[in-house]
């Protein structure tokens, strides 16, 4: 009877002759992921041409598991973070986006055509909880910065990276948004806050307060430091939160 060792070596040589035989066909029918936002230096967004759904995988056959949406809670146009883009075994192109919604975090693939023209921007914005501090950098060079609020122990600011949806302005400087905010696609813990509990970044009517874990998990900004920042930042900046 041949040893286990004999038999071991003819079998071991089959299975990488099996392996060498496959691999250009498997090679072949990957397709590639290219990046299209760093969320540093360069990144793009479009608004959304239908409610397509989004899915799971870059794949018409697999789980739709939310639509695109034309509005934001706040009824301004909606945005998309375009992250990657891929195409699948019929040669039909996928963007992998950013989504605003809960969790946090998420993303999810649609069709190209499902949005509409790529806008650019080299901005980022950065929140640092730590040390209570946030940071506008274009083409990776701070540009402005300020010492914040954010949220309060029980209603912390989620961290990750989101990005920057719409600009709203007060008609009344005295609100408790100040005289502006920016709607971001992060969300708080607090589902039954208002519009869904978007988290903002936002003036104050309390500027004695700041910095500190202050919030229900809105970065809250110094009024005249709000107003340069939407001089600045344009709308589609990727946000991280630290």
């Amino acid at each position: 009877m041949p040893s286990p060792q004999h038999i071991r070596k003819p079998l071991q040589s089959a299975l990488i002759a099996l392996v060498v035989l496959l691999a250009p066909s498997v090679t072949a029918n990957a397709a590639a992921v290219e990046r299209l936002s760093n969320e540093t230096t360069l990144s793009r967004w479009a608004t959304p041409n239908d409610r397509a759904p989004v899915r799971i995988s870059p794949n018409g056959e697999s789980r739709s598991f939310v639509r695109l949406r034309y509005l934001t809670e706040d009824r301004r146009p909606e945005l998309y973070l375009v992250l990657s883009r891929t195409e699948d075994r019929d040669g039909d192109e996928w963007v992998q986006v950013r989504l605003p919604r809960r969790p946090n975090g998420s993303t999810g693939w649609v069709r190209r055509e499902a949005l509409g023209p790529y806008q650019t921007v080299t901005t980022q914005l950065v929140v640092d909880r730590r040390r209570l501090k946030a940071t506008l950098r274009r083409n990776g060079r701070a540009i402005w910065s300020s010492r914040i609020g954010v949220g309060k122990r029980g209603t912390p600011t989620p961290g990750g990276r989101f990005y920057i949806r719409e600009m709203l302005k007060s008609p009344f400087g005295g609100t408790i948004y100040g005289p502006l905010a920016f709607g971001t696609s992060a969300y708080s813990s607090l589902s039954e806050w208002p519009r869904g509990g978007v988290i903002g970044i936002h003036g104050t009517n309390e500027p004695g307060i700041l910095p500190g874990r202050v919030s229900h998990g809105c970065i809250r900004v110094p009024n005249n430091n709000i107003r340069r920042l939407a001089r600045l930042m344009p709308i589609g900046t990727p946000l991280q939160i630290k």
